[in-house]
């Protein structure tokens, strides 16, 4: 696997192989698949939608005059299906499950339920459209086909504050008066929303547009409940962007047209803590290549900011999503004349780029959906595409806040056994030794503390420089798996002629200096981004020689008990 970090407006370029432990899972069935959206369960697992296609390979030994008899004989087991894929810390496939509706059809977008159940918004390839509601196990509860006698798109389902959900797509204009939409359908294609309350009942079905080609490509509630919607407007050879927001009823209360000389895309908007709202958008530069741009505006219409990020080739991000503390990822596709790469950036809340990266291989690749985990890793589905086929595959990548590919998780021994791969010159020299708890011993004499010192020798700080940056590199890599990093400090048992008391008390507060004075310089030695991360998981500890070591005649080492000692700590795994 391919992969391009760039950092602000420097590019460094640097290529690396995916390895097992990558969370880069690709699912593999017979012809063309792909997920499009993605969540993440209450459990921590997370869940993907898409489509899958099924075709009967027997022949049929029925025979047909008809067409549509045919594809109706076998619509409900072959062809196009809405599939859901769930898969654990572990990259573990714990759901597989596709539909087998009466029509071909496709998963488009996926939102969760109190209940950890699903709702699930897709279409029939007739141009009707559907949402269901599942369980967790993704059971069926309800299914609803709707639409209009017309042919239908759906682009998103938005989960609503009072438990429902918002469809947003696109219809053709109907021509048929006894049809009720017909005063509100305009043009080629019109904006449809419909609402459901969380029951499944239809509250409201409603169409918006112009007289040219709309249609809807996202939507987002604001904090009042009134609702965005963001749409593309095509006429003649333009395409441009409109933004409306309706009431909860669906009646309009403003509407923005983004008229533009170079043509616009609108691909997802967001609401952002502040209560304004991100655009992501793609604009033709004068290359005529897919620029990104970034549109920042409040409830009013209001732009707080406009920014295009300039990219050496055609770039676009398909979905955004916004952090805790304000700074952003997207995903989408960078194409250049050989082939297409999934695109990764992250940005700060200000819209400038700080990180970029691409993954795929020398095929077509792409990330269509992100979500923003518990943890500040991120969640992504898409499309990859082998080398040397032409069938896509779904894809579900897992990504660190550096924009490089998370872990997966995995037990104890799983990860001792990668340590001691990582650390097989250090562990063959004798300079530590790691145990399949993953306590981490520093095993070289000239590592150990003199006699009621604390302060590190140059010899200790060499080590401990190389050592520290090494070790932590790897476990940053790692970070959804671990929950402490212990510095353990420890002393001999002697101190001079003192009683037993007063030894054990300055022995303990010795112990906790040398945990400190260790601690503070591999806290020192590391970049800024991973001595944020550990301060969230550090953790200095003293011992006094209540572990001290011995020789085997159990006559005690003082020497070697004078050191420090590492343990890696472990999240709880289901």
């Amino acid at each position: 696997m391919k992969q391009i970090l760039l950092f602000t407006s420097l590019l460094l370029a640097s290529l690396l192989s995916a390895d097992d432990s990558d969370y880069s899972i690709i699912i593999d069935k017979p012809f063309n698949n792909a997920l499009l959206d993605i969540r993440q369960d209450y459990d921590r697992d997370i869940t993907a939608v898409g489509f899958t296609k099924k075709y009967n390979t027997q022949k049929n030994k029925n025979s047909y005059t008809n067409a549509f008899d045919y594809l109706s004989s076998i619509s409900g087991a072959n062809g196009t299906q809405m599939q859901l894929i769930k898969l654990n810390a572990e990259g573990k496939v714990l759901l597989d499950k596709s539909s087998a509706l009466s029509q071909f059809s496709q998963a488009i977008a996926i939102t969760k339920t109190p209940t950890n159940g699903y709702y699930v918004g897709g279409e029939t390839m007739d141009g009707q459209l559907i949402l269901l509601k599942l369980d967790s196990s993704a059971n069926l509860i309800f299914k609803k086909v709707f639409g209009t006698k017309n042919f239908d798109k759906l682009s998103n389902i938005v989960q609503l504050s009072d438990g429902g959900v918002l469809a947003v797509g696109s219809s053709t204009t109907s021509r048929n008066n006894n049809d009720p939409m017909f005063q509100t359908g305009l043009g080629l294609n019109d904006i449809f929303l419909t609402r459901f309350s969380k029951d499944g009942r239809t509250l409201w079905s409603k169409k918006y547009g112009t007289q040219y080609d709309d249609r809807a490509i996202d939507a987002v509630e604001a904090y009042d409940g009134s609702i965005i919607v963001v749409s593309t407007t095509r006429y003649n050879k333009n395409r441009h962007v409109t933004t409306m927001r309706v009431g909860e009823n669906g009646n309009k209360i403003w509407l923005q047209h983004y008229k533009e000389l170079k043509n616009i895309t609108p691909r997802k908007i967001i609401k952002l803590r502040d209560n304004n709202f991100l655009l992501s958008l793609s604009v033709v530069d004068d290359m005529n290549k897919d620029q990104i741009r970034l549109l920042k505006f409040d409830l009013q219409k209001n732009i707080i900011f406009d920014k295009t990020i300039h990219t050496k080739y055609p770039s676009v991000l398909m979905d955004i999503k916004e952090y805790s503390d304000g700074g952003i990822v997207g995903v989408g596709y960078v194409r250049d004349a050989y082939n297409t790469d999934a695109l990764v950036m992250m940005l700060d809340a200000q819209a400038i780029l700080l990180q970029q990266a691409h993954f795929g291989d020398d095929n077509y690749d792409m990330l269509n959906a992100v979500t923003i985990l518990n943890n500040s890793q991120a969640a992504c589905a898409g499309i990859f595409t082998k080398n040397d086929s032409q069938e896509s595959n779904m894809w579900i990548l897992k990504l660190n806040r550096d924009a490089t590919i998370a872990q997966k998780a995995t037990n104890t021994l799983g990860l001792y056994k990668m340590l001691v791969r990582l650390f097989k010159k250090e562990i063959a020299s004798g300079d530590i030794k790691i145990k399949q708890d993953l306590t981490i011993l520093l095993e070289d004499k000239r590592l150990y503390f003199d006699i009621a010192n604390y302060k590190l020798t140059k010899t200790q700080e060499i080590f401990l420089d190389t050592f520290s940056k090494k070790l932590f590199t790897f476990l940053h890599k790692h970070q959804d798996m671990i929950q402490t990093f212990e510095v353990n400090g420890h002393t001999s048992s002697e101190w001079g002629t003192s009683a037993f008391e007063e030894g054990y008390v300055k022995n303990a507060e010795l112990s906790m200096q040398r945990a400190f004075f260790t601690l503070k310089f591999m806290f020192s030695c590391q970049n800024k981004q991973t001595r944020v991360w550990l301060s969230k998981i550090f953790k200095g500890s003293g011992y006094s020689y209540s572990k001290k070591i011995n020789f085997d005649n159990a006559v005690e080492n003082k020497a070697k008990s004078r050191r420090v000692s590492f343990k890696i700590i472990l999240n709880e795994t289901k």
